[in-house]
C-alpha cells in the first residue's frame, strides 16, 4: 500500500481573470491582496496555488512584472507552496506566454490539451456571455512542453473533455512527458464535458494508467455544480481544486468571503470522506517536484 493512497492534494484557483470584484469582493487584485488570499488557502489546507496575473486595478496581465510581483508577495505569506501558472489565453501570442514561464520559473505551469469552443450561456439573457474558439493545437502544446522541459517547470494538463486526456498518448509515446503527471479534468465550461458525477468517473477512466495509476488526477468544477463534482473526485481517489476563479459560492449558496473559506469548505469534504489532506511536501513528492 503506498504511503500517498489517501492524502488529497488540495489547489487554490486564487483569482482567475472573468470575474471581478462587483460579482466577488474577495477576488485579489493587488500582489499584496494575492499574498494574503494565499496564506489563507494554505492555512485551510491548500498546497498549490494557481495565478492568473492581473494589474493593480483588477484588469488581467501577460506581463512579467506583474506576475514576479505577485509570486513574490504569496511567497513572502506561504513560502513552500507550489506555484502553479497558468499559460491559457485567446489572442496573447505564445512568445508572450513562455516568456514569463521564463523569467519566473515557477514549479508548474497549466497546459491545455486541445483546441476547442470556449464560452459561457446565460439562459436568462438567452445569449452568451462569450465565445470563442480556444486554439490549443498539438503544435503549441509541444511547443509549450518543450520549453517547460527545458525550464524544469512541470506541465499540468487541463482537459476539458475526454478526448483531451486522450491527447497525452502521443506526448508519452514520444517521451516529451512522464509520469508522475499532473492531469486536471476541467468540468462544467460551455463547449467541454458536461458536468456530473457521472462524467467525474469517465474523465477518470481516460487518464493514462487509470484512475488509481501512477498519474495524479484532480477535478476543477466550474460554477455552482462544482461541489459534487469535487465530492465525487474525492471518493475516486482524486485531487480537487477550490478558489474564486472557479466558482464564488459555497454549498448552502452564499458567497465566500475569501478562497480560505472555498478551501476550507474542500478540506471538510476531503476529512468527512475519510481521507486528509496532503501537507505541502508531501504534494511536492507526490508531483514529481523538488523540494520547497
Amino acid at each position: 500500500m503506498s504511503k500517498f493512497e489517501d492524502p488529497v492534494i488540495i489547489s487554490n484557483s486564487i483569482s482567475g481573470v472573468i470575474a471581478n470584484r462587483d460579482q466577488c469582493p474577495a477576488i485579489p487584485y493587488t500582489p499584496e491582496e494575492y499574498g494574503a488570499e494565499a496564506r489563507r488557502s494554505v492555512d485551510e489546507g491548500a498546497s498549490q496555488i494557481h495565478i492568473h496575473a492581473r494589474k493593480p486595478d483588477g484588469t488581467p496581465s501577460y506581463e512579467i512584472e506583474d506576475f514576479q510581483a505577485i509570486t513574490e508577495a504569496i511567497k513572502s505569506e506561504c513560502p513552500d507552496v507550489i506555484i502553479n501558472y497558468s499559460t491559457g489565453a485567446i489572442g496573447i501570442p505564445i512568445e508572450k506566454r513562455i516568456a514569463y514561464l521564463e523569467a519566473c520559473r515557477p514549479d508548474v505551469a497549466a497546459l491545455n490539451m486541445s483546441s476547442m469552443n470556449y464560452a459561457k450561456y446565460s439562459r436568462n439573457r438567452k445569449d452568451f456571455v462569450f465565445k470563442a474558439v480556444f486554439e490549443n493545437s498539438f503544435d503549441t502544446i509541444i511547443e509549450f512542453i518543450t520549453a517547460m522541459n527545458e525550464l524544469g517547470i512541470k506541465p499540468e494538463h487541463e482537459c476539458f473533455d475526454a478526448g483531451h486526456v486522450a491527447n497525452l498518448d502521443p506526448l508519452y509515446d514520444m517521451e516529451l512527458i512522464k509520469p508522475p503527471s499532473q492531469i486536471s479534468l476541467v468540468m462544467g465550461v460551455t463547449g467541454g464535458i458536461r458536468p456530473t458525477p457521472r462524467n467525474v468517473q469517465v474523465m477518470a477512466d481516460q487518464v493514462p494508467g487509470g484512475a488509481e495509476g501512477p498519474n495524479n488526477w484532480q477535478v476543477i468544477g466550474i460554477s455552482r455544480a462544482q461541489w459534487k463534482l469535487l465530492a465525487a473526485a474525492i471518493t475516486l481517489g482524486g485531487n480537487v481544486r477550490a478558489g474564486v476563479e472557479d466558482n464564488l459560492y459555497l454549498p448552502d449558496g452564499s458567497m465566500c468571503k475569501s478562497n480560505g473559506e472555498l478551501v476550507g469548505k474542500a478540506r471538510q469534504m476531503v476529512e468527512d470522506a475519510g481521507r486528509r489532506v496532503a501537507t505541502i511536501a508531501e504534494a511536492r513528492e507526490m508531483l514529481g517536484l523538488k523540494a520547497a
